[in-house]
């Protein structure tokens, strides 16, 4: 799975501008109340998408007291309107394949702008990609020492990926937590932990085309209603991108 580049999209959103963080932050929270008021409650301990949604917030450094407050406000009915999850498949510059998770309270908004940031970068939103991508679970260490990988194979770890002296853990998404748990219990510190889509082969592509795709992944990352965007290109340069 090398080339999925993780470690390098943490560090670039954890130095996102203030706007941006701004914006990046109301997703999460967007995907916390969602979560709470389809998920079954406030207990991430019997609410597996609170549980993924609070884990993707902690790997972006929400601030605690945002997800408080927004959980409070979800619980008590209070604030927000009720989103729905919808997806869009189809194919940008190069023929790469895209999947993109949005939550939204009017699906003729969303729809429209994610079809012009495809047509806008020479893209298609016609033909089924999903079956491209498996769900995984994905821990992030910024360790890659040879007792660290003996110990996520130990615990489960289907495959691992080396990047930059960090190690990128992928799992079966129902065994996530437990890889997380045991590598914490170990006094390993966990940079990032969530649910992913995971393209099961990857496209190469040149320097020239992956910053063609690189421009549109971020354009469909921009938009208020999109919350993750999947595709099957293999970005090494991931670390430069703003």
């Amino acid at each position: 799975m090398a080339g999925h580049s993780k470690w390098s999209q943490i560090k670039r959103k954890k130095a996102a501008n203030d706007q941006q963080r701004g914006k990046m932050i109301s997703k999460h929270i967007r995907a916390i109340q969602t979560a709470v008021r389809e998920g079954g409650g406030d207990d991430p301990s019997t609410n597996l998408a609170l549980k993924n949604a609070l884990a993707a917030a902690k790997t972006d450094d929400v601030p605690a007291s945002n997800i408080d407050k927004a959980i409070e406000r979800a619980v008590g009915g209070s604030e927000g309107g009720s989103f729905e999850q919808v997806i869009y498949e189809g194919y940008g510059p190069s023929g790469i394949a895209l999947m993109v998770e949005a939550l939204t309270d009017n699906r003729n908004r969303t729809a429209a702008e994610v079809r012009h940031i495809f047509t806008k970068h020479g893209g298609n939103m016609s033909g089924s990609t999903a079956w491209l991508f498996d769900p995984k679970g994905i821990i992030v260490i910024a360790d890659s020492t040879e007792r660290v990988q003996e110990l996520a194979i130990e615990l489960g770890a289907d495959d691992l990926d080396l990047e930059d002296d960090a190690l990128t853990i992928y799992t079966q998404p129902s065994q996530l937590y437990s890889l997380v748990e045991g590598l914490e219990q170990a006094g390993f510190q966990i940079e990032a932990s969530q649910l992913t889509k995971v393209p099961q082969n990857e496209t190469e592509l040149s320097p020239k085309d992956q910053q063609k795709v690189l421009t549109m992944l971020e354009s469909l990352e921009d938009l208020d209603d999109v919350q993750n965007v999947y595709s099957n290109a293999k970005l090494t340069g991931l670390e430069a991108a703003s």
